[in-house]
């Protein structure tokens, strides 16, 4: 049940991720800004208490909802960051193969889950074909250059980083403490939800996201950007197809949610190769259509290479359900 929701979830995600992109990159320049405007959403997951019985978390409880809803918030900033420095096909790959393995690694310690052979085996395989379908063409035969330029891009112990690759360095810092982020919300979601029930614990969490949000406004810095963004993005259109992107996403992450609270956290997350699939299938239509419109490369290798990565991601969800 929990694979076929995720399944879902993340063919939903996969529209959604390719609209942020378009939305940061032509009106969205701030990703504080972003954030903000995604938080404030969360105070309308109240109205899910309607399809539920009312309870009320006790002190610890309320605690642990509230932090989770912070740790997203934090998670929000540095998923735009690097959304907004770099290509969708980038950024994506980077996050979603460290994700799982982050999520495996802290539900182990945390919540004691394990992966049977077939699945690992299948983790592994969904996280290759995931990343070999996101990234572009890779030359991994030019081994001294990848050496090199590793080295550049991290630079010397006691030196500084090369100007030229500090997008780079940032890109990968935000991209790593996104997955870190959003790994460790999603195994503490799971702990929640292990101990309380998923509408009531679900929503609290969001009303977290939504007192992290009003807390962004005491910072004058924060303040101001978020202030001048409203004023330069407000235009119906722009504002009818935020909301769409939101309705969406909100769709997805309510559902991604119901899944954990059902399955492994690890196998889940591992699952979004099946997103990287979706993803890449849909600006595959979007840049022939509209070339304009996103700046990915989709030419020569590239399409064998995510074909292969297809197979994988095949591959990986066969043994899953099989």
């Amino acid at each position: 049940m929990y694979l076929l929701i995720s399944i879902i979830a993340y063919f939903i995600n996969a529209g959604v991720y390719v609209a942020d992109k378009f939305l940061l990159s032509k009106k969205v320049h701030s990703s504080i800004a972003y954030a903000f405007y995604v938080g404030i959403w969360s105070i309308f997951n109240v109205v899910l208490l309607f399809f539920a019985s009312w309870w009320m978390p006790n002190a610890r409880e309320l605690a642990l909802d509230l932090l989770a809803g912070f740790l997203f918030l934090a998670t929000l900033v540095f998923w735009y960051k690097a959304l907004h420095q770099s290509e969708a096909s980038r950024v994506v790959p980077i996050v979603g193969a460290l994700v799982p393995i982050f999520s495996f690694i802290f539900s182990f310690i945390f919540l004691g889950e394990t992966l049977n052979q077939r699945q690992l085996v299948a983790f592994i395989i969904l996280i290759c074909g995931g990343v070999l379908i996101s990234i572009k063409r890779t030359k991994v035969y030019l081994y001294q250059k990848v050496v090199a330029r590793i080295r550049e891009v991290v630079g010397d112990i006691i030196g500084d980083v090369p100007a030229r690759f500090q997008p780079t360095s940032r890109l990968l810092i935000n991209s790593v403490f996104s997955a870190v982020f959003f790994a460790a919300y999603y195994v503490l979601m799971k702990y929640i939800y292990l101990h309380q029930p998923f509408i009531g614990s679900f929503v609290w969490s969001r009303l977290g996201s939504f007192l992290g949000v009003l807390l962004m406004l005491l910072v004058p810095g924060w303040r101001y950007v978020i202030v001048k963004q409203q004023q330069g993005a407000k235009t119906p259109k722009n504002m009818v197809f935020f909301f769409a992107i939101r309705l969406s996403a909100a769709a997805a992450f309510i559902m991604i949610n119901w899944a954990i609270s059902l399955g492994n956290v690890a196998i889940i997350n591992a699952l979004q190769g099946v997103q990287y699939l979706f993803l890449f299938v849909i600006i595959l239509v979007i840049s022939r259509k509209f070339p304009k419109m996103l700046n990915e490369q989709l030419g020569g290798g590239v399409f064998l290479q995510k074909l292969i990565g297809t197979v994988m991601v095949c591959l990986g969800l066969y043994l899953f359900i099989s």
